[in-house]
């Protein structure tokens, strides 16, 4: 499936220069970025579940200690 990224000239010269360091395409480098912070926010969900399943299992615990 393809898509238009509209990027103001600042973004896009700030990419130009990102693809250059990295000796990538600008295609690349926005693809990556896009998926660099697909996965972050995928992890941050994944922790969130995970803080929310341990306050649920050791609530009495976790009062215990706040006292």
């Amino acid at each position: 499936m393809a898509m238009t990224l509209r990027l103001t000239d600042e973004e896009t010269e700030a990419l130009r220069r990102q693809a250059e360091r990295e000796h990538r395409s600008m295609h690349e480098v926005a693809r990556m970025a896009i998926q660099v912070y697909i996965e972050r926010d995928a992890r941050r969900d994944h922790v969130r579940e995970l803080a929310a399943q341990v306050k649920e299992r050791h609530a009495g615990l976790l009062d215990r200690l706040a006292q």
